[in-house]
């Protein structure tokens, strides 16, 4: 692994890279450490299958599965990027920042997740106890079965209410059930956005935020709050995304160019619970290029001179 968290396969150390515009990478992935279905082990199978060159597991308030990911993609022949998402606040919304670049053996920022984690632990319990006042029946040792390991959420107790019988999608489960507002949903700790940045960038790493498009769909909000972000130390912002469309990745360039911020890109892929969002790669629509590990590379050894 060199300075940027970055594991590079002896293939990729020995000789240059062809054509590396076009070679697809995916830097926002989840894996069973959080709310995705796959491993690390079928994450990579699935990608080498995608003809990807590079990949982030980004999974929500823990790096658990990094560690494994780097091994796999070394043995795969496939760039790993280290990275975590993080659920943070501004004022009144609610945003995700992309720690790529990070330090995943860091001690503080181990303990600096702690909080994230058993925060939501807490509203797990108390998402159950509203479900069961409105007569659904789902217990907590059902919800750690179906999670299996890493942190649990609200997507493993939707995967219960779909089981169930409950409702019949992901998407009903948080329309009717887990979505802010309503009947079952319970807020949980979180860090400030500022906050979020300056620890990325402690443990050595570049903060991006996710999915800026889906903050407003008429990308009014967008400005404001990224330059809000990038006075606090934003580094880029999602640019690749399969909801993002020709005209709002055409208003996110211009933000990017004006606030000096590079872009990055994925698919968000979870695994079943999410099939919209498909694994990125040359097969699939969503083919963010290899140049944007180069150009990661380069802002982290800036910052970190």
């Amino acid at each position: 692994m060199n300075a940027s968290g970055l594991l590079l396969p002896d293939r990729l150390t020995c000789c240059p890279l062809p054509d590396l515009i076009t070679m697809c990478i995916d830097l926002h992935t989840h894996s069973i450490y959080s709310d995705g279905t796959l491993t690390p082990q079928e994450l990579i199978t699935m990608a080498t299958n995608n003809g990807l060159q590079g990949m982030a597991l980004t999974d929500h308030d823990t790096v658990e599965g990094v560690s494994e990911m780097q091994q796999l993609g070394d043995q795969a022949g496939i760039t790993i990027m280290t990275g975590v998402e993080i659920s943070t606040t501004l004022r009144q919304y609610t945003l995700h920042l992309l720690g790529y670049g990070i330090d995943p053996t860091s001690p503080e920022l181990h303990q600096w997740l702690l909080p994230l984690q058993e925060g939501r632990a807490k509203r797990n319990a108390a998402i159950l106890n509203k479900l069961q006042a409105l007569g659904v029946e789902i217990t907590a040792e059902e919800v750690s079965a179906i999670s299996c390991c890493g942190q649990t959420g609200r997507p493993h107790i939707a995967r219960l209410l779909i089981e169930k019988g409950v409702v019949d999608s992901f998407d009903a489960a948080f329309r009717q059930y887990l979505g802010r507002n309503k009947p079952a949903w319970e807020s949980r700790f979180s860090y400030s956005a500022a906050e979020t940045i300056d620890m990325i960038h402690r443990v050595g790493g570049l903060a991006v935020l996710a999915h800026p498009g889906q903050l407003d769909p008429e990308m009014r909000a967008q400005s404001l709050i990224i330059k809000e972000l990038a006075l606090r130390g934003l580094d880029g912002i999602e640019f690749y995304y399969p909801t993002h469309t020709r005209k709002i990745k055409k208003k996110l360039k211009a933000i990017a160019t004006e606030h000096n911020l590079i872009v990055t890109g994925g698919s968000d892929f979870h695994g079943n619970t999410r099939p919209a969002n498909r694994l990125a790669g040359k097969i699939q629509t969503t083919c963010p290029p290899y140049s944007i590990i180069d150009a990661i590379i380069a802002r982290q050894q800036g910052r970190n001179q």
